[in-house]
Parts: structure tokens; sequence; C-alpha cells
């Protein structure tokens, strides 16, 4: 090296001073220099999310959802897919159920030192609902989510998205709460496209390169909040030090953020079907019917993932497999017969948006069930030819008077032409708007019966009798606001709780026990509009009419207890006056 070099380079803070002082020589204390990429050498201020706040009680403490309960959860959405929706229920539920365990017992949560997570893995061909149950799953559970895409992630330190965002993404997600984020759910789809390409010479950076990128945060690592090339991290870093002195570090464990990863995995059916009619030799062999499509999937095996092009270590990681069904034209017909059924419910609120209302035959269902399968791209087929079916209606209807349309298998068939019709012919209108209430009252029928059959028990529990008129009351709610049947068995329940705590209040304010009847009840939320606070303003009203006249009966030996029945809600200030006056007869 000539001598005419430097030997030792000056660093970065050195340069640094040298230009502050420069600085401060020619423009004084007005000008200060401040190195982005100064890195303060003094106290380190770690916050590491793994501990608990002093005083703040963990949520998963209370956890309690049974396998069954989360199951039949599922079964009010999703229609099939039984094992799947078996599998999910349990190994998700126990998975959080262990976390409750391990907050309550410490002692015992260093047993699972070296324990595998019930991470997920599902299979099963596009638009059979993979995405849909794990949304639901991750909502009924009140724990954050994060939806990522295999393919728009690399290996760190190369050019795309890096793993580890995703954990960061699911801390925003959670409200920057890092205490519930570390308890959450990330569902990465299309992990089948990061199977590592046969034959291929070299770095596979796109595919096997994130395989090994994930393979720790499936497991547990702390992962750092704050990315290093990231400007806006940076500045909060820097006026941290400023105010205190110190280096922030907000890190995340990911030792119990459940990893669940989909994919349709076109060919791995060839891959099984190779091994099973291999093994199948003689008759200990388990025979597979070779006119059974897709049906080799549910003998799936971790050395058949290997073979498809995943790393050992990445499927070990997997611990959980669920393979889904293809769905059938009745499985089709059966998601839109659902009341649930997102598909119907999306146009109706599309509609709506006009202030029209619409109603779908059972033909018409069928009708466009059969051309969905045709397509066969699953359930997304529904939404497919649902688009194309309605959109002439949904673009000249909100231009006219009509305000109710009945969507039949004529419709389905020829959509615009029964469009013109429609606008030429009064009486074919008519018909078809007396067509729409015969069908809203159908479905009114079909939600009671539902309600019934699958929310019977859940209401009564709660202190919710089905009687038949708050059946009634409860799906013309549903019909008329769009409402989901759970949300609305849960706003009853609410207003049963308001007119339980009313009975409370008017007692009081008597004194003497007053209870509602099951009929008096039923009158109290058939009246509109049904809200909290017209419970309120009702029962109050009624306390303020019947004070005097159960103040006279308090005063009669004997009464303790009066039962307000229907009547009573009906015609308030007749009712009092005849319990007065016949107990006081006697």
């Amino acid at each position: 090296m000539s001598d005419d070099y430097p030997t030792n380079l000056p660093s970065h803070q050195d340069i640094e001073k040298d230009i502050s002082d420069y600085l401060s020589k020619k423009y004084g204390d007005r000008v200060k220099i401040i190195g982005i990429h100064a890195q303060p050498e003094l106290e380190i201020d770690s916050t590491i999310s793994t501990d608990q706040p002093v005083g703040k009680k963990s949520p998963y403490l209370d956890f309690n959802i049974k396998p069954e309960e989360l199951c039949a959860y599922l079964n009010e959405y999703v229609v099939r897919q039984d094992e799947a929706k078996a599998i999910l229920s349990t190994k998700i539920c126990t998975h959080f159920n262990r976390i409750r365990n391990s907050i309550k017992n410490p002692l015992q949560a260093k047993r699972t030192v070296g324990q595998i997570k019930n991470n997920v893995l599902l299979i099963g061909p596009t638009g059979v609902g993979k995405t849909f149950l794990i949304k639901l799953i991750a909502k009924r559970l009140g724990v954050p989510f994060i939806k990522g895409d295999a393919t728009k992630f690399s290996e760190t330190g190369y050019v795309g998205g890096d793993v580890e965002d995703l954990v960061r993404d699911l801390v925003r997600e959670a409200g920057d709460d890092i205490d519930s984020a570390q308890y959450g759910i990330i569902y990465i789809d299309e992990i089948d496209k990061i199977a590592a390409a046969r034959n291929l010479i070299g770095a596979d950076v796109s595919r096997s390169g994130v395989q090994r990128a994930l393979l720790k945060p499936m497991e547990e690592t702390e992962i750092d909040l704050k990315v290093p090339h990231d400007p806006i991290s940076q500045i909060e870093a820097i006026e941290h030090y400023r105010a205190t002195g110190k280096r922030q570090r907000k890190m995340i464990n990911t030792k119990d953020i459940l990893f669940i990863m989909s994919g349709a995995f076109n060919e791995l059916d060839d891959i099984i079907k190779k091994r099973v009619q291999k093994q199948a030799i003689g008759f200990e062999g388990e025979i597979v019917s070779k006119k059974e499509t897709g049906r080799y999937l549910k003998h799936v095996k971790a050395e058949d993932l290997i073979s498809y092009g995943f790393e050992s270590e990445f499927i070990g990681r997997l611990p959980v497999i669920a393979c889904l069904d293809e769905l059938t034209v009745h499985d089709l017909y059966k998601i839109l017969l659902n009341p649930n059924s997102s598909v119907v419910v999306g146009k109706k609120l599309d509609f709506l948006a006009y202030g029209i209302r619409i109603q779908f035959s059972d033909e018409a269902l069928m009708e466009i069930a059969g051309k969905a399968a045709e397509e066969q791209t699953g359930a997304r087929g529904l939404v497919s030819i649902m688009e194309k079916t309605l959109l002439p209606f949904e673009k000249k209807l909100p231009s006219t008077d009509i305000k109710f349309l009945s969507i039949t298998s004529e419709l389905v068939k020829n959509p615009q032409s029964e469009l013109d019709r429609m606008l030429s012919d009064t009486d074919y209108l008519s018909y078809h708007e007396d067509q729409y209430h015969r069908l809203h009252q159908e479905e009114n029928n079909r939600i009671r019966e539902m309600l019934l059959k699958k929310k019977g028990a859940f209401l009564e529990k709660h202190g919710v009798l089905p009687t038949p008129e708050r059946l009634s009351i409860m799906a013309r709610q549903c019909q008329d606001e769009i409402l989901d049947i759970r949300d609305v068995c849960e706003v009853f329940i609410e207003y049963v709780k308001q007119i339980k705590e009313c009975e409370k209040n008017l007692s009081a304010k008597c004194g003497i026990h007053v209870t509602f009847s099951e009929e008096a009840i039923d009158r109290i939320i058939s009246r509109q509009p049904l809200t909290q606070e017209m419970i309120k303003s009702l029962c109050e009203s009624l306390g303020t009419t019947f004070e005097y006249g159960l103040g006279l009966l308090e005063q009669k030996k004997g009464i303790d207890h009066v039962v307000i029945p229907g009547a009573g809600i009906d015609n308030p200030e007749q009712y009092i006056s005849d319990l007065v006056r016949d107990y006081f007869k006697t």
C-alpha cells in the first residue's frame, strides 16, 4: 500500500463529529448533524414481548372453547369437509387450551420445551373453502389473524418480501399489541408454489429458500419488530435514544403463534398414486380405485410431500395435515341454500344498496350451482356465475321504481330477456313481486327451522326460550337487516338480559317482585324499532304506569310476586287497573 494513503480510516462517527464541528463553527448551535447509522453503545432498553406486563391479565387465561363447540360453529357456515373441520377444530382448540394451561402454570410450561406446535397443512383443490375455514376459526376464537401468499416472499436478504414481515404484519393487525399478537394465527396460502423445482441446479431463492426462512418462525424464534432498512423504524429509534439515552428493542417470540399453510398441490395426487399402487401388490396392500380422482390425497405421507419438493425439516414443522374434498354440484347448491351463504348475502347487500330486495328460488340456486360446477373452480365459480347473471339487473333496476326482484331459474337461464320482459310487461312485473314475497316467506321458515335446530340449545343456555313468536321475530330481523344468524342470536340474548335487568329495577321501584312472562317478553321484543334503548324506555314507562297499583298490592298480605302477562304490555293501564280491582275484591 502506498504511503500516500492512511492505514487507519476514520469511522463514520469520526466523520460525523468533524462535520458537526465545522457546521457549529460556521452556523453556531443552530445546525446539528445526526447520522441515521449511529448506533448508541450505552444501555440497551430491551422490550421482549413474552413478558406479561405487571397487572395485565392475558385473555387466554379464560380460553375454554371445546373442539366440538368449534366444529359445530364451522358446520353453520361450511358445507362438507367434515374430516378437515374435525381435525382443525381439535388441534387448534388443543393448541390454545395448552397455552392457557401454560400461562396458569409456569412450571408446566417448562415441560413444553422441544415439543412441536400443532402447525397445520391444508391440502385441497381451489375453491373448496380453505381460506374461509381459517378466517372463521380466527373470528370465533377472537385471535389476531393475518393471511400471506407464499409466492410473494423470498429468503431473507434477497429481493422480495421477508417471511418475518408476516409476523410484523400480525403485530400491526393486533393494533401493535405484542401480547395479543404472540398468540395469533399466520395463514400462508399457495404454499405448494414454493416446492423446490426438480432438476434445478443452483440456489432456489423463491422456493426452498423460503422454506428455510420459515423454519425458525414456525418453531420458535424472536423477531425484531424494527426493520433495519425501514426509515420510520430508524427515526423512532433515534427519537427514543435522544429521549432516554437507551437503545430500544421490540421483540416478539413466535413460540405460540400458530402457522397454517395451504395449497392445491395439483401434482401431489400422482405422486401418492404411484406410491400406493406400488405398495398395493397382493392382498395386503391398500387398494384405491383408479376412478376416484383426488381421493389419493387422503393417503398423503411426509415422504410424498418431500418428493413433491419440500425439505424434510419444513414438513416436520407441519405435523397436522388435513385434506379437503372437491365440491360437487350438490355441495355448491347447499352452499347457496345456507342462510349464512356469503355468496347470496353479498348479492342481497349489493341490491339493498339501491333499496332493492331480492330473493332466490331453490330452482334458481340449483341452476347457478350447475353452471358454477362447469367452471371447475369450486365455490369461486358461484361468485362468477352470480355476477354474470345479475349484472344487467344491478345496472338497470336502480334507475327504475322496482323494489322487489325474485331470481327464478328462467332468469338465470336468460337474464337479459327476463329483464326486458319485466320492464315492458307490468303484469309480469307484478308476478315477480308476488313471487318475491312467497320466496321471502319460504326463507323465513327455513331460518326459523335452522334457529330452532342449531341454535335452540344455545339460546336456552343463555336464558332465551326459543318460542315460535320469538323465532319468527329473529328470522325476520335476519332477513330485513341481512344479518348473520349467530349475530342475531347474540343480539336477542342481550335484549332478554336487558328485560331481566328492567324486572329488577321495576321490582325495586314498586317494592314487589315483578317478572315478565315469556308472552310478555315476546310482546316487548316485537315492538319496532327493536333496540336496547327502546326496551329500556318501554320498561321505564311500564314502571311509571304500574308503580301506584303494585304499591297497593304490596300492602296486601300474601302478595309478594306478580307475573306480567302479554296483556300487561299491550294495554298496561287497563291491566294494572283490573289486577288491583280483582285482588281487592277477594
